[in-house]
C-alpha cells in the first residue's frame, strides 16, 4: 500500500505567534509531537487552498540542528494539502536571501525558511520557521495574524502517511504519487542566487580589485549557510583564495558559536582585522591585517563590514551604499537610486543622503516585511519607489533586487564602491576607512551605539517599558518639567512618543514599535523590546548624537553623557538588575 493522505487529530499550543521574522523557540519546543505540523498547517490554511493547490513552494534553511527533520514534515504536509511541487535546496540549505530570489525567479506561491537567523543552534538552543509570500518577502502582518489565529484553534492537520523521506543530498526531481500527484525538486543551493548577483554587480570590476597585490580580503561565514555562497562567489567567481574564507562549512551548531555578525560574537574576524570587541584598535601590526573583512549571520541575511582597524556601523554602511549607489550597475542602469528607507531605530545618517539627493526617505518599524510594501508600491498602484535601498541597524541591508535583507549583496556593494574608488591600479589604495571618513566630512557624523540586554525576565522588562510609557504621558500632559531631569543639564527633551507607523501603501497601522525620546540638539535615545529571541525579553537601547564638524571622537566618548542620561532616565539597572549590557555595538 502506497502513501496516503491522513488527518491527524491535534491540540493547539500556546505561543505560536510569528514575530518580526517568524516563529522562534528552543529546539526542544519544536521537537514536541505535532508542534511543527500544527504551525505548518496553520500557515497553509492562512495562505489559502485556492492560492496553493497545484502550485509550487520553496523550502530551505540555515542548516541548524533539527532542520532536516522539519523539512521532511513540511514536505508531507504540503503534499497532503494539495501543493503541486516543492523546490528544496540541496542538503536542505538555502540562505534567506536565496529563498527570496528563488521564489521570485520561479514565480512560486511562497516558501518556508527554517532559521532562527542570528540565534545559536543545537539541541539546547534555537529553531525557527517563517513563511515568505509570492513576492519573496516575509508574510505581511495580515497573513501572520491569520496564522496565529489558526494556531490557537487548530484541532487537526493533514499529512501523508507512508511517504519515505526525500533524498536531499542529490539534485533532481522526486515524484510522490499522492492523489493528484506531488513532486519535490532538489536544486543546487547557490546557482540561482549567483546568477542574480552577476546581473546586479559588475563582477569583473570587483575581481580586478581583489587581484590587486595591495588589497587583502577575508570573509567569515560563522559556520552558517553563507559558507557555500561565499565559496561559490568569492572563490570560484572572483578568485579569492580559499584560505581567506573562514568558518565557511555549515554546522548544525554553528561551530558551537553565536552566529551574529557583530563586534562581540564575530570575535575571530574582529581580532583578524586589528580590533577589540569595543571597536578599538588592538595594537596588532597593520602589515598583518587584511584591508577588507566581512561576516554573515546564520542564514546569511545580515552582514558586518570592517576595514583595516576600522569598524563600519550598519547605519553608516547603509548611508555610504546609498551615497555611492551609482557604482552598482543595478542602480545606475535603472537611472539611479530613487528612494531610501530605514528602520526607526537606525541612525539618521541615510536621511542626510536622501535629503541631499532629494530622495523620498521612509522610516518604518523593525522587520523586513515593512520594506516589502515600499518595494512593491508600483505594482500596488501607488508611486513606484524603486530602485530602493533599505537597512536596519541590526546589521541588515538590502534593496529591491529581492525582498529580504542580503548579507553577501551588502559585501558586494562595498567591494563595488572600493573598485570604483580604486580604478587606477598604480594609485595608492583608497581604504574602507578613507571612504567612511570622506562620507562624514561631506554629511557630518551620526555617532551611534546599541546596547542589548538579552534574556531579561519578562516581568522586569515590562516594568522598564511601563515606566517609559508613564514618562511619555507625563511629558504630553505637563511638559518637560514633569520628567525630573534637572540633574541632567544640557539634555532637554523636545519630544517623545511610542513610535506608530501608518503604511501609506496598504493602509495598515503598526503601534507600540519603540519608545523614542528626542532632544533639542537633535540627539535621541530609543528603547525597544526585540521579538527575535526565543526566551525572556531583549531590551535594546539605541543612542544617537549628530555632529557636523567634530567627527573624530571615539564613539564611546561622544555618547558617554547621553548613555548615562538614558540609563538614569529609564531606571533600567535598578529594575532589571543588569549592570552591563550583554552586547554593545
Amino acid at each position: 500500500m502506497g502513501p496516503a493522505v491522513v488527518t491527524v487529530e491535534t491540540s493547539a499550543f500556546d505561543g505560536q505567534k510569528p514575530g518580526t521574522s517568524g516563529l522562534r523557540k528552543k529546539t526542544t519546543v519544536f521537537q514536541q509531537e505535532h508542534y511543527v505540523e500544527n504551525f505548518v498547517q496553520a500557515t497553509l490554511s492562512a495562505v489559502g487552498e485556492d492560492v496553493l493547490r497545484g502550485k509550487e513552494l520553496v523550502v530551505g534553511g540555515d542548516g541548524r540542528f533539527y532542520n532536516d527533520v522539519m523539512i521532511q514534515k513540511i514536505l508531507r504536509i504540503c503534499a497532503a494539502n494539495g501543493v503541486g511541487k516543492v523546490v528544496v535546496g540541496q542538503h536542505g540549505l538555502l540562505s534567506t536571501p536565496a529563498v527570496s530570489a528563488l521564489i521570485r525567479s520561479l514565480g512560486s506561491a511562497g516558501g518556508f525558511i527554517l532559521t532562527a537567523s542570528h540565534n545559536p543552534g543545537g539541541a539546547d538552543n534555537d529553531c525557527g520557521i517563517k513563511y515568505n509570500v509570492s513576492n519573496g518577502g516575509p508574510a505581511p502582518e495580515g497573513v501572520t495574524a491569520k496564522i496565529f489565529d489558526n494556531t490557537k484553534t487548530i484541532s487537526s492537520y493533514k499529512t501523508v502517511e507512508g511517504m519515505a523521506d526525500v533524498d536531499l543530498a542529490t539534485c533532481g526531481v522526486t515524484a510522490v504519487e499522492v492523489l493528484d500527484g506531488f513532486t519535490v525538486e532538489v536544486v543546487d543551493s547557490t546557482t540561482n542566487y549567483v546568477e542574480l548577483m552577476d546581473k546586479v554587480f559588475d563582477l569583473s570590476a570587483i575581481k580586478s580589485l581583489l587581484s590587486r597585490p595591495d588589497f587583502e580580503f577575508t570573509y567569515d561565514g560563522m559556520h552558517g549557510v553563507a559558507g557555500p555562497y561565499a565559496r561559490r562567489i568569492f572563490h570560484e567567481e572572483l578568485g579569492v583564495p580559499l584560505a581567506s574564507l573562514h568558518n565557511c562549512e555549515p554546522s548544525e551548531t554553528f561551530g558551537g558559536g553565536h552566529p551574529d555578525p557583530n563586534l562581540t560574537y564575530a570575535s575571530e574576524l574582529v581580532a583578524r582585522m586589528g580590533l577589540t570587541s569595543s571597536g578599538a584598535k588592538s595594537g596588532a601590526s597593520p602589515d598583518a591585517i587584511p584591508d577588507f573583512g566581512a561576516a554573515a549571520d546564520g542564514d546569511a541575511d545580515r552582514n558586518m563590514v570592517l576595514g583595516k582597524e576600522f569598524f563600519v556601523t550598519p547605519s553608516d554602511s547603509l548611508a555610504v551604499i546609498a551615497a555611492n549607489a551609482n557604482c552598482i550597475p543595478f542602480f545606475r542602469d535603472a537611472g539611479g537610486l530613487k528612494s531610501v528607507a530605514r528602520s526607526m531605530p537606525t541612525s539618521a545618517a541615510a536621511d542626510l543622503v536622501a535629503e541631499r539627493n532629494s530622495f523620498p526617505m521612509f522610516q518604518v518599524p523593525t522587520g523586513w516585511k515593512f520594506f516589502g510594501n515600499l518595494m512593491d508600491s508600483g505594482e500596488l498602484g501607488k508611486e513606484d519607489l524603486t530602485p530602493l535601498i533599505c537597512g536596519e541597524e541590526s546589521f541588515g541591508t538590502g534593496s529591491n533586487h529581492i525582498r529580504e535583507k542580503d548579507g553577501i549583496w551588502a559585501v558586494l556593494c562595498w567591494l563595488s564602491i572600493l573598485a570604483a574608488r580604486n580604478e587606477d591600479p598604480a594609485a595608492p589604495l583608497v581604504s574602507v576607512e578613507d571612504i567612511v571618513k570622506d562620507h562624514w566630512s561631506t554629511f557630518g557624523r551620526n555617532y551611534y551605539s546599541r546596547y542589548d540586554y538579552e534574556n531579561v525576565e519578562s516581568d522586569k522588562a515590562a516594568k522598564v517599558m511601563d515606566g517609559l510609557t508613564a514618562k511619555i504621558k507625563a511629558f504630553k500632559e505637563q511638559g518637560a518639567a514633569a520628567l525630573g531631569m534637572d540633574d541632567a543639564p544640557g539634555f532637554e527633551i523636545s519630544d517623545c512618543d511610542e513610535f506608530e507607523y501608518f503604511d501609506k501603501v496598504d493602509g495598515s497601522v503598526s503601534s507600540h514599535q519603540g519608545w523614542r525620546f528626542m532632544f533639542a540638539d537633535g540627539s535621541r535615545f530609543v528603547f525597544r523590546l526585540s521579538g527575535t529571541g526565543s526566551v525572556g525579553a531583549t531590551i535594546r537601547l539605541y543612542i544617537e548624537k549628530y555632529e557636523k564638524d567634530d567627527i573624530d571622537k571615539p564613539t564611546a566618548v561622544a555618547l558617554e553623557g547621553l548613555v548615562k542620561v538614558a540609563l538614569d532616565f529609564s531606571d533600567l539597572v535598578a529594575l532589571t538588575g543588569r549592570k552591563e549590557p550583554t552586547v554593545i555595538t
